[in-house]
């Protein structure tokens, strides 16, 4: 997750207030995408499998905190 500019091939959702700028392509590959922040930050899940090999920073699987 960055700060980014629009660009042609993105598409922008608006949820709770909140605009994300999305690359079509990426979103098409890794749909559907989660954001949450918790305590830590932010925890971003999505639809991409990343097997066994996860987060290296905190031991995960699947997704990164």
């Amino acid at each position: 997750m960055a700060l980014d500019e629009l660009k042609d091939n993105d598409s922008i959702y608006e949820v709770d207030g909140f605009k994300y700028i999305v690359d079509k392509v990426f979103m098409d590959k890794s749909k559907p995408i989660k954001v949450d922040f918790n305590q830590f930050g932010f925890k971003i899940t999505s639809g991409i499998d990343l097997g066994a090999t996860g987060c290296s920073s905190c031991g995960t699987t699947g997704s990164c905190c």
